[in-house]
């Protein structure tokens, strides 16, 4: 049996399993019935799902990875919808904003048109991804593991100590990423290595969120970051679509500038934030 001894790492990563995983199940008639924010939080609880498993891969017996590589397809199956809702909800916003005379309603026209095929074709690709097999392996699979966690002798260890160690190293990766960003000259690697540190960042954010109250103010603090760090990669994917959809015209120049203006606000939000962020968790008690 699992270990689950009361004031034990394990207890709480068994938590951290089950919750997640029928927030997962639960959602799925959500997603169908295409209710709002269905998706998202469905990609959510599979990304915190997979990055318990790598986050405490120290504390479970066995070999999860390919646990973790099915969660990763689900997460970019549903990826694509979410992308696409966010992306178009920036565009058709700001697109209503543009002043008269740049074209305005042509523009809105236009890229209406392109978030409804958009949207449309990533729709389908999510309904086709849970009629799968595939997918009700994946939910099998959670399902047995949040029933009884493979909990190694670890992961018996007092939460405390056990989930510091854990929260410091995960603060330490997120670190080195941001570090190798500011040694990243500008262009596309510097984008790379931004969008890298935010994946760091989150996944520390998550491993604060399984370890519960003790590490709030460090779970807020990477969250500040993965917002900032999120920010700056909308801007990103915002302007290289319009890099795609635009024609020259006026209307698309404007939207482009507001995605490189707010690239470059991002930036500068990033070491105040990151001065926050960058204090070394605390003892967990």
């Amino acid at each position: 049996m699992a270990h689950r001894t009361n004031g034990s790492a394990g207890e709480a990563i068994a938590a951290r399993l089950r919750t997640q995983t029928a927030e997962l199940a639960a959602l799925e008639p959500d997603v169908r019935a295409d209710r709002p924010d269905a998706v998202h939080r469905m990609r959510v609880a599979a990304r915190r799902l997979r990055s318990a498993l790598r986050t405490h891969r120290r504390h479970l017996r066995g070999d999860h990875t390919a646990t973790e590589d099915e969660l990763r397809w689900l997460g970019r199956a549903l990826g694509r919808a979410r992308d696409a809702e966010v992306l178009g909800a920036r565009l058709l916003a700001q697109a209503r904003e543009l002043p008269p005379g740049s074209g305005r309603d042509r523009v809105l026209g236009e890229l209406t048109a392109w978030h409804a095929r958009e949207s449309g074709d990533a729709r389908t690709r999510v309904l086709a991804a849970l009629d799968t097999e595939r997918f009700r392996r994946l939910l099998a699979t959670l399902t047995a593991l949040a029933a009884d966690p493979p909990l190694n002798s670890r992961a018996a260890k007092p939460r405390g100590p056990e989930l510091t160690r854990t929260l410091r190293r995960e603060h330490r990766r997120t670190a080195e990423r941001l570090a190798l960003a500011r040694r990243t000259p500008e262009g596309p690697a510097l984008e790379r290595a931004l969008h890298d540190a935010r994946k760091a960042a989150k996944r520390a954010r998550y491993a604060g969120e399984t370890a519960g109250r003790p590490a709030r103010a460090f779970t807020r603090r990477m969250k500040a970051l993965q917002d900032v760090l999120g920010r700056h990669q909308d801007a990103a994917v915002a302007r290289d679509a319009l890099r795609t959809l635009s024609d020259g015209s006026f209307g698309y120049g404007a939207l482009y500038g507001r995605q490189t203006a707010e690239l470059a606000f991002a930036r500068e939000l990033l070491p105040q934030v990151w001065e926050q962020a960058a204090r070394r968790p605390g003892k967990l008690r």
